[in-house]
């Protein structure tokens, strides 16, 4: 049945590629004004299922809803005004600058009728504003650190002027202090700018500590969904990721931190055997 007061909804969707399937019959609704984070072993289908939800992949079986519409049925233009995709690792042609990258994200405000103009012009400057950038509009992409990068193509999703924003591995190749900046920002434009935020993330720290919602999936399912307090425990990283951890409260953010035990920590180490963690 529809949840209409959802902003996206899955309604048991199957995924694959050929005869493969990736997730299968999966139902998913997604609150406005959230950050939501998909987490889950390599191969368990959450980027698959954000391609979904951005409407880059058809679903076999099932439908995605955008506001209440079947997301497949609305025009393209139209989609992308209210839904922001950055997809994993993503290309510019060679030395595109900033600020010609951020430019393209007005594309779906313009037809042969409607030109840039100064509206548009506006939203990029604000749009590399929000994200720290305005003085790096004119250099190319290609020669700017990971972070940097991450945060232009970050600028060209919100000169979309969408409120909803689905982010694939944002800190996909970047260093912990890149990461974390880059889920500050993201945690910026949720808390003080409404937006509504579906993400995939691999480290699992960073996506407790930035999310409102985790959402686990395994073999293609979801198998826990809700606050990170409520959701990680050390039964569910062993069922779910086969890793050994305790799970204590996290010092800065009062949420847990997972602490991962090593065999070396079970077993002992040179001088004498070493306790594990309980």
């Amino acid at each position: 049945m529809t949840d209409l007061g959802k902003r996206l909804v899955a309604e048991g969707v199957t995924l694959g590629y050929g005869s493969r399937v990736v997730v299968d019959k999966l139902d998913l609704a997604l609150d406005s004004g959230v950050i939501t984070t998909v987490i889950g072993p390599n191969g368990c289908g959450k980027s698959t299922l954000l391609r979904s939800l951005g409407r880059l992949l058809a679903p076999k079986q099932g439908r995605v809803l955008l506001d209440g519409k079947a997301i497949s049925s609305m025009k393209t233009r139209d989609v992308a005004k209210i839904l922001g995709v950055l997809p994993q690792a993503p290309i510019a042609p060679e030395g595109l600058t900033v600020a010609d990258l951020v430019a393209r994200g007005r594309h779906p405000h313009q037809s042969w009728v409607r030109q840039w103009s100064a509206d548009d012009e506006s939203e990029v400057a604000e749009a590399l504003a929000l994200t720290g950038i305005a003085d790096l509009a004119d250099r190319p992409l290609d020669e700017l650190s990971g972070g940097q990068r991450q945060r232009a193509w970050i600028s060209m999703a919100l000169a979309q002027g969408t409120d909803v924003l689905l982010l694939d591995e944002p800190t996909t190749y970047l260093d912990l202090a890149h990461s974390v900046e880059v889920l500050d920002l993201v945690d910026r434009l949720h808390s003080e700018m409404g937006r509504t935020v579906v993400m995939v993330l691999h480290d699992l720290n960073l996506a407790v500590r930035y999310s409102d919602r985790l959402v686990v999936m395994s073999d293609g399912k979801i198998v826990a969904s809700g606050p990170p307090q409520d959701v990680i425990s050390a039964d569910l990283l062993r069922e779910v990721f086969n890793l050994e951890a305790t799970v204590i409260d996290d010092p800065v953010s009062d949420r847990p931190l997972i602490v991962p035990i090593g065999t070396r920590h079970v077993f002992g180490t040179v001088g004498g055997p070493a306790k594990a963690l309980s």
